[in-house]
């Protein structure tokens, strides 16, 4: 029994990290990023370049973050995480109807993800359906977290949200 938990712990632990000492794309301890980690990154960064009003910059590497999130909702679909960052790198290149549709799937599979809930209020600010982007106020209501004040503010227009 000893010898099979062992096994299952590390055909666990090798499905889910690839050792790949060397390659491109990882963090130079040897472990390879996925897919979806890079989109991450990429997200952050483009977050900088907006904040410095570096507009072109940032929509390239949402754009380069979009196509990695498509490949890992590829590999792995339906995780909420994946299909909340496909809503908001959408959304930011100005698709919001498409950007839209991946949130409320992510949210049909998990009702609650913080993300999801305040990234679509504020895209029903950005597109004039305030009713909605309460609505998901109500749901972020009892978490406790910066997301609800940061979507309350964009609701009474103390804070502009660009898309």
């Amino acid at each position: 029994m000893k010898k099979f938990l062992i096994l299952l712990f590390l055909s666990f632990f090798i499905s889910e990290y690839t050792y790949a000492a060397g390659s491109s794309g990882g963090d130079g301890d040897g472990i390879k990023k996925t897919d979806y980690q890079k989109a991450v990154t990429l997200i952050k960064s483009a977050k900088k370049f907006e904040k410095k009003g570096k507009t072109n910059k940032a929509m390239k590497k949402y754009q380069e973050a979009k196509k990695l999130l498509i490949l890992s909702n590829k590999t792995k679909p339906n995780k909420p995480d994946t299909l909340n960052y496909l809503g908001f790198t959408t959304r930011k290149l100005g698709d919001f109807e498409n950007g839209e549709k991946y949130y409320l799937q992510g949210l049909s599979i998990d009702p609650n993800h913080i993300g999801i809930n305040e990234y679509l209020g504020e895209l029903y600010v950005a597109t004039n359906r305030h009713n909605l982007a309460i609505e998901r106020l109500e749901v972020l209501s009892s978490c406790n977290c910066k997301e609800y004040d940061q979507l309350k503010d964009i609701i009474a227009g103390k804070k502009v949200s660009k898309y």
